[in-house]
């Protein structure tokens, strides 16, 4: 009786683990938005992974992303931040389609 307690115990534990194992297309999406996401910090980082996890289709990158990101400034010449990037880098990434 122990013994069969064991057994159906140890399967149980390995078909527990065999589905841990598999990630699920939402843990791959968040594990390349996160990669793409490296080196930027608060809000433009929220941001960007809000759109990146909702979107259909990987958020820009590549050549058409960098030049979105060279064109991200201002009238008076400063850097966009926060939702006003997003919203630009969202328009811009479009329009490069």
């Amino acid at each position: 009786m122990n013994r069969i307690i064991a057994l159906v115990a140890a399967s149980l534990f390995a078909v527990g683990m065999t589905s841990n194992a598999l990630a699920t297309p939402q843990q791959d999406r968040m594990k390349s938005c996160n990669a793409e996401a490296k080196g930027k910090k608060g809000d433009e980082r929220k941001v960007f992974m809000k759109s990146c996890l909702s979107a259909d289709k990987p958020a820009a990158s590549g050549a058409a992303g960098a030049d979105c990101e060279k064109k991200a400034v201002s009238k008076d010449g400063k850097p966009l931040a926060g939702a006003a990037k997003a919203s630009f880098m969202k328009k811009c990434a479009a329009e490069a389609k």
